[in-house]
């Protein structure tokens, strides 16, 4: 029987939301035709043949393993441009003067990089090399350079599960442990809690468990602007009666309202996307969480027969949310006890329930107590390990949940395996040589180590540390005192603009299509995907970056080529299947739509914990210091039309706002005299920033405004004790320009 439409759902009553603020998606299809004519039947066989290369919810070709039917996003029709640019004429590089007046999507535009091209000091701009030239350059420096002296980071841009792996084994096989990559400054706090409290370190559950379960709360986090695929399975869990609570102190409206173009109902009326917002004070997370727990043990609304058999640390986290009087977590969390009593209640009242954040939560200097906090509230309920239920820190990008797995992690050896000499050894027995036992330089680290003088070769798989790290100016400082450094990327971007110490070299990469023989991905929920070479166009020097990472180090150490060199990506995943746990399913990917998910659809499945004891553990979580009423307002750092830092467009269709907009509560606004357009100055104890005012439904006391033109406000040494995550927050005053 056919499913009855649901106007109680709805968002408007206005056909396609005609004259409401809210993405055209139609008009994206189109755009992203217009922007990919060059190559249209490439464009249309990445697109319907290939894993989505941007966010990290994993769809193969328009169709996911979620839910029936096509399936695309914005976020891959905006990419599409990229995988079907040309090649950008190389004279376009012989003075990188008139580059650096560009804005980064104005770089992006010019082309792909189309052959190794290098810059030394002194010289006005880069001109081309061989690829034998470029390796024999970057292979024997790296070989005069002292091990802990050499460093890489790896982005999230598509990057795929064998660029990971092999990057990772040829800087170990220098003997040095510096390897990050991406989650570094993402979801690495989520990673230490959740390994802390349940024994893993990814989502414990599968996309499917949100359609049907009772509750789902998000923590800091916007998927209708990261992960805008996930819209339609909200779609389908709200029909399922599922409630959908906020914990933001922005009231995003795309989370308010979403048009999922793929369904009629909700592409004519929209739909109504969440039940009840929680407006937390930005940095108030803690208090807040803290202060739910507090109300379910002082009620009594947890699950005492879960928590007796299968938890430890009931009492001790309890113990802090009872040592806190209710006058301070108002305070600090900006939100009254009668809120959080009713987050409590709906948490209770439940029978399941999933729990999702993201970088909202995490990017804070107390990012990892932030979601030992989220796992404590779910684990009073029983909320993982059964159908319907989980914890689910979501990805923003493609890839990303791979990198840490393969050991592309400063902090971790393949397969989340602890800096330890017994796990190096175990990894050195895989391999045939020495592995570092020793925790290496974190993203931002590296850059410690760059302006400190104390990095003689810095290689940057994609990325831009100019434009994703606090304080750019003295980003671009450190990054300018590295003799050598490497870029491998498919475009130009501004940190390959910084002047050279030495040397600058520019190395061609492939997309993930163009990767002979394809490749695969890890996607939020764990599921590894293969996404099959793509025929068609190519830029003719492009190499993948698994490839170059061996050459390198091949030319660097000619006793470890052979360890490091693959023949093909097929070779490396029959590697990683003998040296990774969970991924021995990898050898037997090789054709479209091959796949399957790592520990399977529930982690800790029937209330078994991969721990020392066999239990779930609670945190004691302590909360952070009181902030100083000092009459400044606390700001945030939000996304707009963009990819990672790829910013797209200068008007963000879900909010409205302009790229220099300056998002302010109306009270706040009318107490400092702007109206809407005013220009102000938004200054920090770090920097300043010049915009214009916007009202919006944000909170009073807090201002937003867009990452990384925010980044100029941010501490460069404000971080998480363990995960090193910047904090992407700060206290500023606002004024009139």
């Amino acid at each position: 029987m056919p499913r009855r439409w649901n106007p109680a759902l709805w968002a408007s009553r206005r056909p396609f939301g005609i004259g409401l603020q809210r993405p055209n998606n139609y008009w994206e299809v189109a755009r992203a035709a217009l922007r990919s004519r060059r190559h249209p039947l490439y464009a249309w066989r990445v697109l319907s043949r290939g894993v989505c290369d941007g966010c990290a919810l994993g769809t193969s070709g328009l169709k996911d393993w979620t839910i029936d039917g096509t399936h695309l996003c914005n976020v891959r029709l905006r990419l599409l441009e990229l995988n079907t640019l040309d090649a950008l004429d190389p004279a376009l590089l012989a003075d990188v003067s008139t580059l650096r007046a560009m804005k980064p999507h104005e770089l992006r535009a010019l082309g792909r990089l189309p052959h190794p091209m290098l810059r030394r000091a002194g010289e006005p701009g880069f001109t081309r090399v061989s690829w034998d030239t470029a390796i024999e350059l970057a292979g024997d420096r790296i070989a005069a350079a002292d091990p802990d002296r050499v460093a890489a980071f790896l982005t999230s841009r598509g990057m795929p599960n064998e660029s990971y792996y092999a990057a990772q084994k040829a800087i170990r096989a220098l003997g040095s442990p510096n390897i990050d990559n991406a989650a570094r400054i993402c979801h690495s706090p989520s990673a230490y809690a959740l390994r802390d409290g349940l024994g893993v370190t990814a989502t414990t559950c599968s996309y499917s468990d949100v359609i049907g379960t009772d509750l789902v709360v998000f923590v800091g986090a916007n998927p209708a602007n990261n992960q805008p695929v996930f819209m339609k399975y909200l779609l389908y869990a709200r029909r399922e009666g599922t409630r959908v609570v906020c914990v933001n102190p922005h009231r995003e409206p795309g989370m308010e309202r979403y048009w999922v173009p793929s369904d009629p109902e909700s592409a004519l009326f929209g739909t109504k996307m969440t039940d009840r917002w929680f407006q937390v004070a930005t940095g108030g997370d803690l208090p807040f969480l803290v202060g739910v727990l507090k109300a379910i043990d002082e009620h009594g609304w947890h699950d005492a027969g879960f928590i007796d058999q299968h938890t430890a640390g009931f009492d001790d986290a309890a113990a802090v949310a009872r040592d806190a009087s209710w006058e301070e977590l108002e305070r600090g969390s900006g939100l009254s006890r009668t809120e959080m009593e009713a987050l409590a209640r709906e948490l209770n009242e439940a029978k399941s329930a999933v729990l999702i954040w993201s970088m909202g939560a995490t990017q804070h200097v107390f990012g990892e107590d932030n979601v030992r906090a989220i796992v404590n509230l779910a684990l009073t309920q029983g909320f993982v390990g059964r159908e319907k239920c989980g914890l689910m820190p979501i990805r923003g990008h493609s890839g990303v949940q791979g990198g840490a797995e393969m050991g592309c992690y400063a902090t971790a050896l393949p397969g989340h395996r602890p800096m330890t000499a017994e796990a190096a050894a175990q990894v050195a027995a895989c391999w045939g040589f020495d592995v570092p036992a020793r925790a290496g330089l974190t993203a931002p680290e590296m850059l410690d180590a760059a302006h400190d003088g104390r990095l003689d070769v810095l290689i940057s798989a994609g990325g831009n540390f100019v434009e994703v790290m606090p304080d750019p100016d003295w980003v671009r400082e450190a990054l300018g005192r590295v003799p050598l450094r490497v870029h491998m990327d498919l475009v130009l971007s501004t940190q390959m603009l910084v002047d050279p110490a030495q040397d600058v070299l520019l190395l061609p990469m492939t997309t993930r299509y163009e990767s002979p023989g394809g490749v695969t991905e890890t996607t939020t929920e764990r599921r590894v995907i293969f996404s099959p070479e793509i025929p068609g166009h190519r830029i003719d020097e492009a190499r993948p970056e698994w490839r170059v990472f061996g050459e390198l180090v091949a030319r660097a150490r000619p006793d470890r080529a052979a360890a490091v060199r693959f023949s093909d990506a097929d070779a490396i995943r029959r590697e990683i299947a003998t040296v990774v746990p969970g991924y021995e399913q990898i050898a037997g990917l090789r054709d479209r739509g091959d796949q399957f998910q790592v520990g399977g659809p529930l982690l800790c499945d029937g209330w078994d914990f991969p721990t020392a004891d066999g239990r779930a553990h609670f945190t004691a979580v302590t909360l952070p210091p009181a902030e100083p009423d000092d009459g400044r307002l606390r700001l945030s750092t939000r996304r707009g039309k963009q990819f990672n830092s790829m910013v797209q467009d200068s008007k963000d269709a879900l909010t409205g706002s302009l790229r220099d907009d300056v998002l302010i509560s109306a009270a706040d606004a009318q107490r400092l005299g702007l109206a809407d357009g005013d220009a102000v100055i938004v200054r920090s104890d770090h920097g300043e920033l010049c915009g214009a005012a916007r009202t919006g439904p944000i909170r009073a006391g807090d201002v937003q405004v867009h990452w990384p033109e925010g980044n100029v406000l941010l501490a460069r040494d404000a971080r998480s004790p363990q995960s090193h995550v910047p904090d992407y927050n700060a206290r500023v005053s606002v004024e009139r320009a």
